[in-house]
């Protein structure tokens, strides 16, 4: 079973798309913050990582750039969500590691193309 750690501090965004993912078949493990996604994706190694990038304690992008930093996690593909659409959001979460980037309100469709598109790249 594929793993993904969803990194997210609103519960409403939590429920939302863990449950939408679970129905997809994926084993999701859940971070509600910086901090914690980090000490959870070197514990767990899961095959994906989605991470807001307003988080508390350790935002989106110093986690990437932890993950990125260590031989434990650096292969791991990692979508940033923002709800920001400035361009320059996408360009520092891909300049600090991340492998793609969704806005929030999530497109589900566009984000499962893109979560199936980076764990099929990753098994090549």
């Amino acid at each position: 079973m594929t793993t993904l750690l969803y990194v997210e501090d609103n519960d409403d965004n939590i429920y939302m798309l863990s449950k939408r993912l679970l129905r997809e078949g994926f084993k999701v493990s859940i971070a509600r913050t910086g901090a914690e996604g980090v000490a959870m994706a070197r514990e767990e190694l899961p095959d994906l990582i989605i991470m807001d990038l307003v988080l508390p304690e350790l935002n989106g992008f110093e986690a990437a750039r932890q993950l990125r930093s260590d031989s434990l996690t650096r292969h791991i593909p990692i979508i940033a969500l923002s709800a920001s659409v400035l361009p320059e959001h996408k360009h520092r979460a891909i300049d600090a590691g991340c492998d793609d980037f969704e806005t929030k309100p999530v497109d589900f469709p566009c984000l499962l193309g893109k979560i199936k598109q980076l764990l099929q790249a990753g098994a090549s």
